[in-house]
């Protein structure tokens, strides 16, 4: 049977191709003709009626090595495919609609973003799915691909998961001469990536979450290409910058940061679900100038509805007012980064990340009193699309009566297709 499946793998891939390469060779006059193109970070392209519909497929992967050396324990190693993605996307043009799908098999639910986005004019966008949401921090919503370092910062990965999202986001762009406005608001499940389960019995909890997040250029925005980013790639010629600001509130959250459910339980006296309101707040700054780039996020996350609430379904157990960061990431986090690339792509970043616990009293608190120092250095072969990226980072954890110190090295190789 396996034997059969191949066979028909590889004829479906050898028909693919060669009818690609059929379609692509037809007469210049043909107006219906398919144009099939293909490069290095841009993927596999196809053209409809003379660009009238546009598909492409592409994909990434990134081999990676780390080690973690903690005091006093045996170091971790770590060598594996960090990231392996494929993605389809594709646009109508008349028809003013896109679409984008993505997956990373290095997981084992691997779907990422799935949306189908409707553009009404040039500077609306309505977009449909499951997909980076915008009420999370600036380095959150960069793509994964175009990180600056091989891992997000503490702030980051401390108040996030995935930072995706199933809902409706609106996105609107204003333009007062080269000052640009964007305000973005969204309505999602508020329960993360794959939000409904892995079958009918497994469903959302809690209501939904809802989101706005304001950008603002001062000064013009990035150059194309250059915005997606934190690194100065393009190499601005005068000095650029964004500032921003996030807010969330989720209705009802069961996961620690508000990206999952039925990770924990919360009940009223009745015994029925009552699970707490989570919060978010973000402001951040990025600047960039001839190579030179300057991030900086700040962070605070709350809770509220607690009143009432019980541990225990039979409604003996009250909730401690400084219990509830037992479940959820309470308390604020700073990110600072400062990189500088060269124009032949040679690149060097320094990061300080910390976060901070609401209640310090408590030791199980689910953010923990921390700081991360790291040192990269990259080198960019071919732009963002084939690139070699180290770090160094000590992370100290000051939660416990003594503070405990953890080394981590990494190395990642990426390649864009």
């Amino acid at each position: 049977m396996n034997k059969m499946e191949n066979r028909l793998k590889k004829i479906i891939c050898s028909t693919f191709i060669l009818a690609t390469i059929s379609l692509s060779a037809q007469d210049n006059s043909d107006v219906n003709k398919v144009e099939a193109s293909f490069d290095l970070g841009s993927g596999l392209n196809f053209n409809f009626n003379e660009g009238a519909y546009q598909f492409k497929l592409g994909g990434m992967i990134q081999p990676y090595i780390s080690f973690d050396k903690t005091e006093d324990i045996d170091a971790d190693y770590f060598m594996n495919a960090k990231r392996s993605y494929f993605n389809i996307s594709g646009k109508a043009v008349e028809e003013k609609v896109s679409f984008f799908l993505q997956t990373d098999f290095s997981l084992s639910d691997p779907l990422l973003d799935a949306w189908v986005s409707f553009h009404p004019t040039a500077e609306f966008n309505i977009t449909f799915g499951q997909k980076q949401t915008i009420a999370n921090n600036r380095e959150m919503q960069v793509m994964e691909t175009l990180l600056q370092s091989p891992d997000r910062s503490l702030l980051s990965t401390s108040l996030s998961n995935s930072g995706r999202e199933f809902g409706l986001y609106l996105e609107y762009t204003l333009r007062f001469n080269d000052m640009v406005l964007v305000p973005q608001i969204a309505a999602t499940s508020g329960d993360g990536r794959n939000s409904f389960g892995s079958d009918s019995r497994d469903v959302d909890l809690g209501g939904l979450k809802y989101a706005g997040r304001l950008d603002f250029y001062p000064l013009g925005e990035f150059s194309e290409g250059n915005d997606d980013l934190i690194t100065d790639l393009m190499h601005e010629e005068s000095v650029k910058l964004v500032l921003g600001g996030a807010a969330s509130f989720n209705d009802g959250s069961s996961n620690t940061v508000g990206e999952g459910h039925g990770d924990f339980l919360l009940y009223n006296l009745n015994g029925a679900q009552q699970l707490p309101d989570y919060r978010q707040l973000y402001g951040d700054v990025l600047v960039k100038y001839k190579g030179f780039s300057l991030l900086g996020e700040y962070a605070v996350a709350t809770a509220t509805n607690l009143e009432g609430t019980y541990i225990d379904v039979s409604g003996t157990n009250l909730i401690d007012p400084t219990e509830i960061s037992e479940f959820l990431a309470l308390g604020s986090a700073l990110n600072v980064q400062l990189g500088y690339v060269t124009k032949s792509g040679y690149a060097a970043d320094f990061s300080y990340s910390s976060t901070t616990s609401e209640f310090d009293a408590n030791v199980n608190s689910q953010l923990r009193d921390m700081n991360a120092i790291r040192l990269g250095l990259s080198k960019y072969f071919k732009g963002n699309d084939l690139k070699l990226q180290t770090a160094v980072s000590s992370i100290t954890d000051n939660s416990a009566l003594e503070a405990v110190n953890t080394l981590r090295g990494e190395l990642l190789l990426q390649l864009i297709f």
